[in-house]
């Protein structure tokens, strides 16, 4: 019981990164065309100056996951299972407004791998009927299952709890799902299942439904998750894209008391089986 998401980490892509990064850093100067030592190469200060210079490309660039969430959002839209979306712009803790066919208004908190403290940074809008997070992850070496296990419970439940924060669900999607680096089991045998968006070809999206309201130890300790017939964006988004029905992830945060501390169960259901499911552990927070 260990599948908080279907795809899960290629152990072999995990040891190639490995070797490679062993290589880049015992071998770099052979690439040098500075007429450096090799010991005068390693001091110069070029290896780690490169290599904190790409990290911060790569981190940095929000380009990309902009232009990934505007395909789809375009393409729901064209095919009629929205009315029509707009960025939030800076000024807010949220990054996308989409108006749903009923016009009830679906805010969208975009966020990276799950797995970093900026993963609680967001607050749902006075004016959203739904409050949804959508994780797009750019590093292909990251770990799916960690860190959507990570996100889940580590954050969102503690977060969902103390904070009483109403996260109505989560979307785990991105450009590399279906490809090499993230493959995806929903596509095995089922090339037909495959969605083309612009220049991305992609399996159905991973849906992560939410408790319908507050856990609370006393009066409240085990909500029950929303039916995603009543989350609008998550139901557009499930039919748009050709998502089934078992594939769907319930996630239950069962909140207790041990003592004087506030603890959570968090448990992912999928298809009727719990997939993965915790202990009850303390809520710590700063």
């Amino acid at each position: 019981m260990n599948d908080p998401i279907p795809c899960r980490k290629d152990p072999d892509l995990k040891r190639q990164i490995e070797e490679f990064s062993e290589t880049l850093k015992t071998r770099s100067h052979e690439l040098n065309t500075f007429g450096l030592s090799e010991k005068d190469f390693y001091e110069s200060g070029i290896f780690e100056g490169s290599i904190q210079r790409v990290r911060g490309q790569i981190s940095a660039s929000m380009a990309e996951k902009k232009a990934f969430v505007a395909h789809i959002l375009n393409h729901m839209e064209d095919a009629g299972y929205i009315k029509n979306w707009i960025e939030a712009g800076n000024a807010n803790r949220h990054d996308y407004s989409v108006t749903l066919n009923d016009d009830k208004i679906a805010a969208i908190e975009l966020k990276g791998c799950l797995d970093g403290n900026n993963t609680n940074i967001s607050a749902r809008p006075p004016h959203a009927n739904e409050f949804i997070v959508w994780s797009v992850c750019q590093n292909k070496g990251a770990d799916p299952r960690h860190n959507v296990w990570s996100g889940i419970h580590v954050r969102f439940s503690a977060d969902v709890i103390a904070e009483k924060k109403q996260v109505d669900g989560l979307i785990v999607w991105d450009w590399l799902c279906g490809t090499a680096a993230r493959v995806c089991p929903k596509l095995d045998g089922a090339s037909g299942r495959v969605n083309e968006v612009g220049p991305y070809r992609l399996p159905p999206p991973c849906i992560y439904l939410f408790p319908a309201t507050i856990p609370s130890p006393r009066n409240n300790p085990k909500p029950p998750v929303r039916p995603i017939s009543e989350v609008g964006f998550l139901k557009a988004m499930h039919d748009c894209f050709g998502g089934k029905d078992s594939e769907l992830n319930s996630v239950t945060f069962e909140a207790g008391m041990d003592g004087v501390d506030v603890v959570r169960t968090t448990t992912i259901e999928r298809d009727g089986v719990v997939r993965k499911q915790s202990k009850a552990t303390a809520i710590r927070r700063a």
